[in-house]
């Protein structure tokens, strides 16, 4: 056990670090699991996404990341889901929000004051 104040710290650093990079780690397995048991688009952009977030925060290599992510997408294929398609219905739904405060912010008339 440390007996100096700074090294106490850092190995109190060090198991936080460790229980929060083994949760990124935990969940990017589940994820890359759940494609391998129902494969689907959803499934597979949640697994894809989850491999990018454990790069991004240095948990894996890039060259680990890139074998992963080939090897989920090579599954998917297998199980022949449609990687193409994403679903839309949430971007069409924020479009017609924005337009709609576009249009009501163009009916409002500016009054000069002269």
């Amino acid at each position: 056990m440390p007996i100096i104040k700074s090294a106490k710290k850092r190995v109190k650093q060090s198991r936080s670090a460790a229980a929060r990079n083994a949760k990124v780690k935990r969940s990017m397995k589940n994820a890359i699991k759940v494609l391998s048991g129902k494969p689907s688009a959803n499934t597979h952009a949640k697994a894809q996404s989850r491999i990018d977030t454990a790069l991004k925060k240095g948990i894996i290599s890039k060259r680990k990341a890139a074998r992963l992510k080939q090897r989920v997408s090579s599954n998917a294929k297998a199980a022949k889901v449609n990687l193409g398609k994403k679903s839309t219905a949430i971007k069409t739904a924020s479009s017609k929000k924005t337009t709609a405060k576009i249009n009501k912010n163009s009916s409002k008339k500016k009054i000069n004051k002269s």
